[in-house]
């Protein structure tokens, strides 16, 4: 069972429904130690006073704000608790807004809220329906550590979700970061698209998407443990220089063909008819559009002397 790390209220309009937030991710990292290589002991952190040259235990520690650099301001915890704070113990839900029009890169680690007892199923079940209904997402503020945040709530087999959400003004504008503008041929636009259809799947399942650098990293750890050579480790390739980019696009959508027996003859694109051979085809046009015009006069003419020759009958 995963560790509450928060409790409080989901706040929807006058409803209100007792939660636990939970972790909704699990890191599955291996963990080292800092270690003295010469006898393998630890190597730890100690907090020292500068002026004193001492360890300074926990109790003797508190927070201070670095105005200059020689001067420190002071803020005690009971000062900060103290400071008026509304959604201290609240996930108080402002706006529902299409999930479209929330830039991803605001959206940050997810949590599962549970309802706090039997009490709280009725109301934490009315507000996932309505969620589900209105195909929208809730946008709420709460207050963990000390300071407000902002979070996203939406619903995921059948649990609703908080994800922390970044402010408007911490997001860093990348305008700067964009390239200067290049040209790009409709054939390489057309190769590109061709990649993304062979490479879109419909969902994340399967070897590809497996953390093989962990697997590695646990395979190494017992290989040493049983006094053993770890196996042997493929070198990745390093990426090279792309020279001919459409050259690059095509020998990319090959390999994902093969990657799903496929088919992957790589089929040049139609070249550009030169000058010398649209000239010809442009004076054969002519041609052909001339005798066809010499041959309706022709026939005009023909049709106009037969109906002049042939003589009226006439009356006994």
């Amino acid at each position: 069972m995963p560790r509450t790390v928060w409790s409080g209220a989901i706040s929807f309009g006058l409803v209100t429904v007792p939660v636990h937030v939970v972790s909704a991710r699990e890191d599955h990292s291996v963990r080292f130690h800092q270690v003295h290589l010469e006898d393998m002991s630890r190597v730890r952190v100690r907090k020292v006073c500068e002026i004193e040259d001492r360890e300074v235990p926990n109790a003797e520690i508190g927070k201070g704000y670095q105005l200059t650099k020689d001067k420190i301001i002071p803020v005690l915890d009971e000062e900060l608790r103290e400071m008026p704070l509304p959604t201290a113990k609240a996930i108080e839900i402002e706006a529902f807004v299409p999930l479209e029009s929330i830039d991803p890169i605001q959206i940050g680690d997810g949590y599962y809220l549970q309802p706090d007892g039997q009490v709280a199923a009725k109301p934490y079940t009315l507000l996932r329906k309505a969620l589900e209904r209105s195909s929208k997402v809730a946008i709420a503020k709460y207050a963990w550590s000390g300071r407000e945040r902002l979070g996203l709530l939406r619903v995921r087999d059948n649990v609703i979700v908080l994800h922390a959400m970044h402010w408007a003004d911490e997001i860093r504008d990348p305008a700067e970061l964009k390239p200067d503008d290049v040209n790009l041929t409709k054939n390489e636009i057309a190769e590109a698209e061709h990649l993304i259809e062979r490479l879109t799947r419909d969902d994340l399942e399967g070897e590809e998407f497996t953390d093989r650098y962990t697997q590695a990293v646990e395979a190494l750890i017992e290989a040493k443990r049983e006094h053993r050579e770890p196996p042997a480790v493929e070198e990745p390739k390093a990426p090279g220089r792309v020279v001919d980019l459409m050259a690059a696009l095509q020998e990319s959508v090959a390999k994902a063909k093969a990657s799903r027996g496929e088919d992957a003859t790589v089929h040049e694109m139609p070249k550009k008819k030169t000058a010398a051979k649209k000239t010809a085809k442009k004076t054969s046009a002519k041609k052909t559009a001339a005798k066809k015009a010499t041959g309706s006069k022709k026939s005009a003419t023909k049709k106009t002397v037969k109906k002049t020759a042939a003589p009226k009958r006439r009356s006994a």
